[in-house]
């Protein structure tokens, strides 16, 4: 059975396509503002792959994700639409309002959520670094900040007279020139933030996202496990226990 899973995120859509076990397609592109329309672009490539099912997750507004529910109705399968819930196999929302919850940390933290007696801190080093926690199979809340390059395109926006180009986020040290005192600032602010929260509460470290073997290497102390594709995981858990309810 070939399934199809969409990750519509702020600025990129992923897709996978799997048969059991095993991936056959990962592809990430940027949307440019207009996921529907990048989805309208891949429709007849699905259409293709004699697809049984679709699972999706998306941080779009209403009107968007309408058009992009539009588009997939094109391929007569089901759809299953990931969403927060106040508690969902087993997992109890940690927001006073779920749904102000995003459904990309909520899958995250359902793909790794097992045990009721362990603690967890799920980060995503995606275009936000998202910071959640878990005591077992209650989410706590968490944290948003923005990433690396937000703060560094930030401050350059906000800072006349100083030119930053890029460089690699490769240092703590103390930078001996502009373009590193910004590069190691901004990365040991961000891993400082997350040793704080470790220190205060320490549990279980997952990172994923694009940036988490970077922030891994500085935080060999917390014993880091980097999980790929991790909203995936969690979107096939949340399809199957769905199904389950069916």
């Amino acid at each position: 059975m070939k399934r199809l899973w969409l990750d519509i995120g702020n600025t990129r859509l992923k897709y996978w396509i799997t048969e059991g076990e095993q991936i056959l397609e990962h592809v990430a592109e940027l949307h440019l503002q207009s996921p529907a329309d990048l989805m309208l672009g891949l429709i007849q490539h699905f259409k293709s792959q004699n697809l049984s099912e679709v699972g999706i997750s998306s941080v779009q507004d209403k009107k968007n994700n309408d058009r992009i529910l539009k588009i997939l109705k094109l391929l007569d399968i089901p759809i299953v639409v990931a969403k927060v819930h106040q508690e969902y196999a087993g997992l109890q929302c940690g927001y006073t309002e779920p749904n102000q919850l995003g459904i990309d940390r909520w899958l995250q933290v359902l793909a790794v959520v097992t045990d009721p007696q362990e603690k967890y801190c799920v980060i995503s080093c995606g275009t936000a670094l998202t910071i959640d926690l878990a005591d077992g199979f209650t989410h706590l809340g968490g944290y948003i900040v923005p990433n690396l390059y937000l703060q560094r395109d930030s401050l350059i926006q906000n800072t006349k007279g100083i030119k930053i180009p890029d460089a690699a986020f490769d240092e703590l040290s103390p930078g001996q020139n502009t373009m590193d005192a910004v590069h190691h600032g901004i990365l040991l602010g961000l891993v400082s933030m997350i040793e704080k929260v470790l220190t205060t509460s320490p549990r279980k470290l997952i990172l994923t996202g694009g940036d988490a073997a970077l922030f891994a290497q500085y935080l060999q102390s917390y014993d880091p496990k980097i999980e790929t594709d991790l909203l995936l995981k969690g979107l096939q858990r949340y399809l199957a226990v769905a199904q389950k309810k069916t």
